[in-house]
């Protein structure tokens, strides 16, 4: 009787030592910085989208520059608290460097961020953009809160260090949205995100051809799409 209480006693310390030893996991192994919250912070990006369209044979570029700033927290119509993310536009001219632009409001998304996820609202429709924790080849539905159909997201990698534009970011996760490449098709959309910054490059090809020719790729026989690209040029805080 005694042997079976001190076995008692031995296994009750060691699940009360086990239990003081476990530690609150962390917001940064969660991959939280991933995506800062920080109000005021800003990022500035290129963008560089080319319009393809077979009905009027025409190929439009159009450049600009977009700024994404942070500017309050709120609670949304669910009840929950959500971000404010302004957005800013400054329209390229060939007569004008950015520099002399003055940024105008071009639009307000919402963001609701999370310890389990990251929500955008863009206009009006809710993309699932990162889950937590951050973990290579995690899957999810991005379009999960959304009619447009099931998209598989994916972290295709993390941690990575590469070069953005012409700023070399360390710790650059991917998460592949959709790719699909038939002969007459080809959709490609990727998001690239960077610890401390948030999104950093977003890249959108939908483009279709109906010519086929042997040997040659859809990208050099584009009849109609989009070809969209944002890339991070800086960051900061107001």
């Amino acid at each position: 009787m005694k042997t079976k209480l001190l076995a008692l006693f031995v296994l009750s310390v060691v699940l009360i030592s086990c239990q003081k030893k476990k530690e609150p996991i962390s917001p940064l192994s969660l991959g939280l910085d991933y995506y800062p919250k920080t109000i005021g912070k800003y990022v500035i990006y290129n963008v560089d989208s080319t319009i393809f369209n077979s009905l009027s044979q025409t190929t439009v570029s159009i450049k600009y520059q977009i700024k994404e700033k942070i500017s309050e927290v709120f609670i949304d119509n669910e009840n929950k608290e959500a971000l404010r993310l302004e957005r800013f536009i400054k329209k390229y001219t060939p007569l004008k460097p950015y520099d002399s632009i003055p940024w105008t409001i071009k639009e307000v998304w919402m963001v609701n961020a999370t310890d389990k996820s990251i929500e955008v609202v863009e206009g009006n429709v809710r993309y699932s953009k990162l889950i937590f924790p951050v973990k290579q080849y995690s899957e999810w539905d991005g379009n999960a809160k959304n009619l447009i159909g099931k998209w598989l997201y994916s972290y295709d990698y993390i941690n990575k260090t590469e070069i953005i534009g012409t700023t070399e970011l360390k710790n650059v996760l991917m998460v592949k949205q959709k790719s699909l490449k038939t002969l007459i098709s080809y959709q490609n959309y990727i998001e690239k995100y960077a610890k401390d910054i948030g999104l950093v490059y977003r890249e959108i090809t939908d483009i279709t051809s109906n010519n086929i020719l042997p040997n040659i790729p859809i990208e050099d026989r584009i009849e109609d799409g989009v070809i969209y690209k944002q890339t991070f040029i800086s960051y900061g805080y107001e």
